[in-house]
Parts: structure tokens; sequence; C-alpha cells
């Protein structure tokens, strides 16, 4: 039987802080066991092969500890190829075409940007030490392990259940959580194009913030769009008199949204108020009459009097496009580094499948009840853990709210200074 988690750090400082873990031979040797939290992945030993891109560590070897070469064809052709078995605890035994002689030292160095302690720190792609921070989750796993092992079996609350179930609330718990209690916020790093439309990651759920970031790395957040403009789910094209037109398969046809062009090259400046810059963006003098936006702008107008503050900032807007899977920005934005902040529902990756230690005893009660409450001879019961739930999740949410009364206070020493009017 599987025993529970103990929340014990299973890696030693080298192998959480360098991302390697080595070995020193006192026989010949040809097979080595790694146990890094992170499973490694081998897609191929030979460097000139494309699956070995998908390699996320480097192996090497030395014979006296201090000159470490990759093992290859060129380098160590006599334990050139090797290969991979990965155990279901992440245990990954590394097996050599032949034995490693005595005194000879084997690195299993995890890929980094420049190239770990023991490469020729030449950049080998990206960071694969997702281990850093760790300790501080507990992995789908082994909480299912931990709930067999305390809640399972006789005498206990559940008598017997699959571990499918457990496995299936588990998953269900998780992606719920996700989008109110858990650290599930993921954010990317991306340059607005000429085409003022990004993709949505692929677990995008919703946003959480929109940002650009300035030359000295400072954020400006980016405000949605809803009362400016929309993007149309569909845009069908139309006859003379206005009704839809089919294609030879009898559905209609479609054609390019009107609205998002038109939001594409709309002047930012006007949708800020900010009149002195738009007029002189249009062309015009100080004041005059601009047929363009129908009527008299003077110099200063609404900078006093009659500005709409929703709409009166620099930052620029974005809209989301529900029908493409994009998201769009204002004109302004074109060429900017922007960051995007959004919810994923914890399932979309492996390292995903994580639960905070802080939320651990709220999935165990949601695992309780949503077994109890599916069963004919325990549903009576269900309603008593069903509160427990309620209570270990609101427990929760305080714990992860990550409230600090340093950072309050900091905010709060504004709250006396004067605003010039």
């Amino acid at each position: 039987m599987s025993q529970p988690n103990g929340g014990l750090i299973t890696e030693t400082n080298q192998q959480y802080y360098a991302g390697a873990q080595g070995f020193t031979t006192t026989a010949p040797q040809q097979e080595f066991t790694f146990t890094f939290n992170t499973a490694l992945n081998l897609g191929s030993p030979d460097p000139a092969a494309v699956d070995y891109a998908l390699n996320n560590f480097k192996l090497y070897a030395s014979a006296d500890g201090i000159t470490y070469t990759e093992v290859d064809n060129a380098n160590w052709p006599l334990l050139y190829p090797y290969q991979l078995t990965v155990a279901p605890d992440n245990k990954s035994t590394i097996t050599l075409a032949n034995n490693l002689p005595v005194n000879h030292v084997l690195v299993c160095q995890l890929k980094r940007l420049d190239g770990g302690n023991y490469g020729n720190k030449d950049a080998y792609g990206i960071t694969t030490e997702q281990n850093y921070g760790g300790y501080a989750y507990i992995t789908v796993k082994d909480l299912v392990n931990n709930f067999m092992v305390a809640y399972v079996g006789q005498d206990k609350i559940i008598p017997r259940v699959d571990r499918s179930d457990v496995i299936f609330h588990t998953k269900r718990g998780l992606q719920e959580f996700s989008y109110d209690t858990l650290k599930s916020v993921h954010s990317q790093e991306l340059t607005v194009p000429d085409n003022l439309s990004l993709a949505l990651p692929q677990d995008y759920v919703n946003y959480v913030r929109m940002s650009w970031i300035d030359r000295m790395g400072v954020q400006h957040i980016i405000y949605p769009a809803n009362n400016l403009t929309d993007a149309p789910y569909e845009t069908p094209t139309q006859d003379n008199l206005g009704v839809p037109t089919q294609d030879n398969f009898g559905e209609n046809t479609e054609g390019t949204s009107l609205t998002e062009e038109r939001w594409k090259t709309a002047n930012t400046n006007l949708l800020s108020q900010n009149f002195n810059n738009a007029l002189f963006n249009e062309g015009a003098a100080w004041w005059g009459y601009d047929w363009g936006y129908g009527g008299f702008w003077y110099y200063n107008y609404g900078e006093l009097y009659g500005m709409d503050p929703q709409y009166a900032q620099y930052n620029g807007w974005f809209n989301m496009n529900e029908r493409e899977g994009k998201v769009s920005f204002s004109s302004n934005l074109k060429g900017q580094l922007i960051i995007l902040e959004y919810i994923s529902d914890g399932l979309a990756y492996d390292l995903d499948s994580r639960i905070p230690k802080l939320a651990e005893e709220a999935m165990y009660q949601h695992l309780l009840y949503s077994i109890l409450s599916t069963r004919a001879s325990t549903i009576a019961i269900a309603p008593q853990y069903k509160r427990q739930r309620y209570a270990a999740l609101r427990n929760a949410k305080i714990r992860l709210s990550n409230i600090k009364l340093d950072e309050i206070a900091q905010v709060m020493r504004g709250k006396s200074k004067w605003i010039k009017r």
C-alpha cells in the first residue's frame, strides 16, 4: 500500500539549486538511477537527431571529476547511445551502452539557460528546472495516495472506492478551485504585432489583467474596451437588400469585420479625450472645424469639464475576440511589450497538476463530499460533509489570499496626501 506523503524534502541541495545529480563509480557500473522531482525525458541521445531537442537533460562524464564532456558519439563513444526508463515515482534510470570505469563520474544536468555547472556555458534551450518552489505544492498523485490511505478502508468514512473515481473528483475539484481559490494565474510576455492581434494561450479560461511595459520595466494597466467596441461573432456578407448570402453548400458566407478594421485604425487620442493631440494628429489647427468628427474642437476643450473618467487614460484598450480566439489592441499599442495574465483550469499541463499545501485539507473535504454525495448509501450524511467542505474552502481562500499588513500600510501612507485641484 502506498504511504502518505509527509511533506519531506526529497531532493538534495545540488538537485534543487544546480539541477544536477552525480555518481562516482566504485566498481564498473552501467545503470544509474536519478531521483529528481522532475522526471527525465529522453527524445534521442544523438545531438544530430531531431528528437534530441525533446531531452530535458544532458549527460556528462568525467575521468578526473574536473573536466566534464557530454556523453555523445564524439566524446564518449563507448557509452553512447544510452537508454532511459522512468518509474512511477519519477525515479529515472539511465542505462549506458557499456560500463563506466571505476573512479569515473557521471552527472545528469537538467537543461538550463546557461548550460548548467557541467556544460560549456552555451545556451542549451529553455529552463526545465520546474522544481523551484515546488515544496509549497503537493502533486495530484500524492494527494490521491494520501486520501486513499487516510479516508478509505475498513472502519473508515469510505469503506471502498475505486482509485479512478478519486482521480476524477480530484481533477474536477482542481478545476473548480482554480477559478477562485488556487494560485492558477498564468502570464505571458508578448509583443503586439502590426495586425494588433494576439492568439490566446492554449490553456486560457479568462483574463485577469493586461498591461504594457515601459523602458524601465514598469507595467501600465490596459483596460478592456467593453463600452467602446465589440468583436462580432459572425460577419455574414449581404446582398443589396441586406439579406445574408450563402455559398454552394447553403451556409452563410463570412466577410471581414468592419467593426474590427475601424477599431484598429481609430484615433486613440479622441477615445481618451485628448483633443489637443487629436487635432494635431488629424492636421487641424489650434481650433477649427473637423469634418471627420462632426464639429468644432477648441483648444483645451474637455480638459476641465465634460471628461468621462473611464476613457481618460493613455494606456490603450484591449478587446477579446471570441470568434477568432484572439485578443485585439488599440492602435497606440502596436509594437509594445505587454504581459497577459490569465486564469487556467489547472489541468492543461503536468506542471499545473499541483495543489498548494495551504489548500490540501480543502481538497480532502471536497473529495469526501463529492464521493459520499454520489452514493445512494451515504447520500443522507453528505450535507454534513458539504458544510465541512465549505468551511475548509473558506480557510483555503484566506490562507492563499496572501494579504500582507506591511504592504497595506505602505499603500495607506499616501492617504493623507493633499491632491491639488
